[in-house]
């Protein structure tokens, strides 16, 4: 599936009225959908300044993989793609983990779209994947500020030491430069491991050798 600038947007009128048109006045009117991976790699290509590339063999591979767009009037405004962890081996419950692995919004979207597509997405995933527990995504900090995360109760990490190495690999499409730093958002609690039993069995195989 491959798509143009041409068949995402049509002409708009200059003074679009509240309720008409084409483009939305507020991101309230959007629906958040799925979207098939393609057309989201498609849409990422158009909209995204800094990652526009992102291979389907990169998406598909993963255990868990999901992408959204938002829609009005049968347009495209924004898109996402999220996947299992790049990094899922060396992140604590990365296999109960999603990473937002790109979000691009469109020029013509109205003020808010970002933080309102994240929250909405969050709440579908949670809704969607119950094993999963947390999400997580990596701000470029020479290009962005965090505002979307912070709107939408993401907490920052402070450490960047455990993924600076795997995204330095070469042929990275996800490399960038700049220092980056990782958000996550807790969407439900993580089961509790149940240690008190195994305490129990090796107290009493110690009392065995008093």
């Amino acid at each position: 599936m491959k798509i143009s600038g041409d068949s995402v947007r049509v002409a708009q009128p200059l003074f679009p009225v509240e309720g008409q048109g084409s483009i939305p006045m507020s991101p309230l009117q959007f629906e958040i959908v799925e979207i098939h991976t393609l057309l989201a790699i498609d849409l990422n290509r158009l909209w995204h300044s800094v990652l526009p590339k992102i291979s389907s063999g990169n998406i598909y591979r993963n255990t868990y993989r999901i992408s959204f767009g938002a829609l009005y009037k049968n347009l495209y405004f924004a898109v996402a793609i999220w996947t299992s962890p790049v990094a899922q081996n060396r992140l604590k419950n990365g296999f109960e983990t999603l990473e937002l692995r790109r979000m691009a919004i469109s020029n013509d979207s109205p003020k808010n779209t970002a933080s309102r597509f994240l929250s909405v997405m969050c709440k579908i995933i949670k809704n969607r994947f119950h094993e999963i527990y947390k999400l997580i995504s990596y701000q470029d900090t020479k290009t962005h500020l965090g505002t979307i995360y912070k709107a939408s109760n993401w907490y920052p990490v402070k450490s960047q030491s455990e993924f600076m190495s795997w995204e330095n690999r070469p042929g990275r499409l996800d490399k960038t430069e700049s220092v980056k730093i990782r958000w996550e958002k807790q969407i439900r609690p993580e089961p509790e491991i149940e240690i008190k039993p195994k305490i129990e069995k090796e107290c009493s195989q110690l009392k065995l050798f008093k």
